[in-house]
């Protein structure tokens, strides 16, 4: 939506600022030098780009359009199933959550967090470290390594369609200017007309480089720019998994190893000590009672 809306004012700005100064809209309408540009933008994307990397663009596209997963409800959800998860581990040991980790879709405590599960790459960061924690073959250090080393893997995979992205809206000038020398080119030939002929034509040619810029930063390294926030976030998801859970493995408590993970989230998405500390409590007191009922039914 946010998109929509600033396409939307681009473009009114833009042209509306024209009609303002008294310009003839109609002149900027130039089918061909678009033509130009935007068929010389698209090859230059596929020529500068291998098949997984045009894939994976095209696929980055409608992530674009929807808001963001990565808010304050959604870290206090994962904060909220890791300390679960941690708090189990400690009362049970950490080969108690085999069955939670083998199929996180009908475990009791991952069933509780549904948005979660809907995020397969996040689920399988959190899963795949707990099954490394569970097996006791590595220490802090190497599984810290082992999550540096993934998590610059996954934000080298989001480059890729933010490169594209940006690399085709740095072009789209250049091509603009092309545009314009073609229309110039083709009006220079036409010399022998009339002046005010040999002006339209020439009026015509500078819009391909109007066009050029306009579509390269108003409309393409926009959403470049947004892909990159949208990658800051999930990255910054990884890397409040992995302060947790480094923190639970050198031996602090599960409400301590959460206040870890809790320091390094951006200002506008972490919660505050008071507000993790009564969500915890909520959970804990949900846990507790979910205890006793399974002690009644027992009993």
């Amino acid at each position: 939506m946010l998109i929509i809306i600033g396409y939307c004012v681009v473009f009114v700005s833009v042209f509306g600022g024209f009609l303002l100064a008294e310009g003839q809209i109609g002149a900027l309408f130039q089918p061909v030098e678009l033509l130009i540009i935007l068929g010389a933008g698209l090859g230059a994307f596929i020529v500068g780009n291998n098949g997984k990397s045009i894939f994976a663009t095209i696929k980055a596209f409608p992530k674009l359009f929807h808001s963001s997963r990565y808010n304050k409800d959604m870290y206090m959800d994962v904060m909220s199933l890791i300390y679960r998860l941690l708090s189990k581990s400690r009362q049970s040991g950490l080969i108690s959550l085999e069955k939670d980790i083998d199929n996180p879709e009908t475990s009791k405590i991952f069933s509780n967090y549904p948005l979660m599960l809907k995020d397969k790459l996040i689920i399988d960061f959190l899963v795949d470290y707990l099954r490394l924690m569970i097996s006791g073959n590595l220490n802090a250090y190497e599984i810290e390594a082992l999550m540096n080393e993934e998590i610059e893997t996954c934000e080298q995979e989001h480059e890729v369609p933010i490169t594209s992205l940006l690399q085709v809206g740095d072009a789209l000038p250049a091509f603009g200017i092309v545009a314009a020398v073609m229309g110039v080119v083709n009006a220079l030939a036409a010399a022998d007309r009339p002046a005010a002929e040999l002006g339209e034509l020439i009026a015509h040619a500078m819009v391909g480089t109007f066009l050029g810029i306009l579509l390269a930063y108003g409309c393409v390294m926009p959403l470049g720019a947004l892909l990159k926030q949208k990658s800051d976030e999930h990255i910054k998801m990884l890397q409040c998994i992995k302060i947790t859970l480094l923190s639970s493995i050198n031996g602090y408590a599960p409400q301590i190893a959460i206040e870890f993970g809790r320091k390094i989230l951006y200002s506008s998405e972490r919660p505050s000590f008071t507000e993790l500390e009564e969500h915890l409590r909520q959970v804990k007191k949900s846990g507790l009672e979910s205890r006793n009922d399974n002690a009644t039914v027992n009993s």
